[in-house]
């Protein structure tokens, strides 16, 4: 046996070069980068999720809904919501505007959103219209599951009442 030789148990040994190396070591990195590649693009065109452009912008708008909350409180309206399942798989919801002493409130205007929790492009308008003082009703087509119902009622053209509740839709 020559010096420097090793016995390799009847086979022949292959040598560990710098190329190769270097070839597994791009190779590596070259999985990794395209898994990311991957990854990124999944979550980039599936974000729903909300943004806020401008924080600064954002607290004034808190002021002012605060504000508006305080002045909704003090008028003690009671304002219910309930649905229903139509035959032809919309959704129907109907919505009754008291005052205080429990009379159905008049002149105004209804409109109704449903959130989804987790992804705005879930998000459905409900069309209102009144269907006798004080009661609005429209209907649309909304999957299943949890959603936030939120209700506006305006008059002249300025909000009087928002509402915003978790529901369950079945």
């Amino acid at each position: 046996m020559k010096a420097g030789a090793q016995r390799n148990g009847g086979g022949d040994a292959r040598e560990l070069t710098g190329r190769t190396v270097f070839v597994c070591l791009v190779g590596f990195f070259a999985v990794v980068a395209a898994a990311n590649a991957v990854m990124i693009r999944a979550a980039v065109s599936t974000f729903g999720g909300l943004e806020t452009e401008s924080s600064y912008q954002a607290g004034l708008v808190f002021a002012r809904e605060e504000a508006q909350a305080r002045s909704q409180d003090a008028l003690h309206w009671r304002v219910d919501a309930r649905f229903s399942a139509l035959r032809d798989g919309e959704t129907r919801l109907v919505v009754d505007a008291n005052d205080a002493a429990g009379r159905p409130l008049r002149g105004l205007t209804a409109a109704a959103r449903l959130v989804h929790p987790a992804d705005q492009r879930a998000d459905r308008a409900i069309a209102l219209h009144e269907t006798r003082p004080g009661e609005f009703a429209g209907a649309a087509a909304v999957a299943a599951g949890q959603w936030e119902l939120v209700l506006e009622l305006t008059r002249d053209g300025g909000r009087v009442f928002r509402s915003r509740n978790r529901v369950r839709l079945h």
